[in-house]
């Protein structure tokens, strides 16, 4: 394709308003939910994932960890919705490397369209897949004995919460995407950026039971004010408002650092 032909793609992008964006954004997202619906294995993670971890925690570890099983389910089921929502937001990354390794992006590239408008479709597509996987982990628990002591706003203000830092660290996971050389790659530094996260967090057990050092982490770990304001939404115990606005901080600050990189590494590779 010649130089002649990309040409107008791009005078034409640098004169697109809001409007032209919104349609845009609304057209790529229905792309990306077909491609979903063309390839429903690709939400094999955002379905089963919930219920493998419930299981696998609450029946290999909850014992262990709390001595009551029961009790565990109220604790862990909570915290799962923040770890949930990282572990498909750091995936989104390893697919966007793999729209420019396969020439998807070529093609974007010949569109008069709006460049953060590709970004923000996958957003709001990942949006959807994360609603869904919330939705799953809830009912799930439910059925093996998880119980909401609170009401239907309390839910939603958790799933809120959980959707808006998830969708936050989507932008550190799209600028990994095209930072990196390969799908591999990306996959392996969200590995090494989401363990240690998850894992230093109070999500599966206490912090009182941690050596110092380590609980020193976990508490300016947003994962787990993430958990702690689930678990209050949720179980309608302990401080809302101090884990409430640490998870908003966090959120509104990656937004507003890594969005911005995301989007100018974008258009330099566009």
């Amino acid at each position: 394709m010649t130089t002649a032909t990309l040409a107008p793609a791009r005078v034409e992008d640098s004169r697109i308003g809001l409007s032209g964006t919104l349609r845009h954004v609304g057209a790529l997202t229905r792309r990306n939910l077909m491609r979903i619906k063309a390839d429903p294995e690709s939400m094999f993670d955002a379905v089963l994932m919930p219920v493998i971890f419930t299981v696998l925690f609450v029946y290999v570890f909850g014992g262990a960890v709390s001595g009551n099983q029961d009790a565990y389910k109220q604790y862990m089921v909570p915290g799962l919705l923040g770890q949930t929502g990282l572990t498909l937001a750091m995936a989104v990354g390893t697919g966007l490397n793999s729209d420019f390794q396969t020439g998807v992006m070529d093609r974007f590239r010949t569109l008069p369209i709006g460049r953060s408008a590709v970004l923000l479709s996958k957003i709001v597509a990942e949006t959807c897949r994360a609603l869904l996987s919330f939705a799953i982990l809830i009912g799930f628990a439910m059925c093996i004995g998880f119980e909401v002591k609170t009401g239907p706003l309390e839910v939603l203000a958790a799933v809120g919460l959980s959707l808006l830092f998830g969708m936050s660290i989507v932008w550190v996971s799209m600028l990994l995407g095209m930072s990196l050389r390969s799908a591999q790659a990306v996959q392996g530094v969200a590995m090494l950026v989401l363990m240690p996260l998850q894992f230093g967090s109070s999500i599966f057990a206490p912090t009182s039971t941690m050596p110092g050092w380590l609980r020193s982490f976990t508490e300016v770990n947003p994962l787990s004010a993430l958990a702690d304001a689930s678990r209050a939404l949720l179980n309608g115990e302990g401080a809302v408002a101090h884990p409430v606005m640490i998870v908003l901080v966090w959120s509104v600050a990656a937004t507003a650092v890594f969005a911005p990189l995301a989007v100018a590494r974008f258009r330099k590779r566009t």
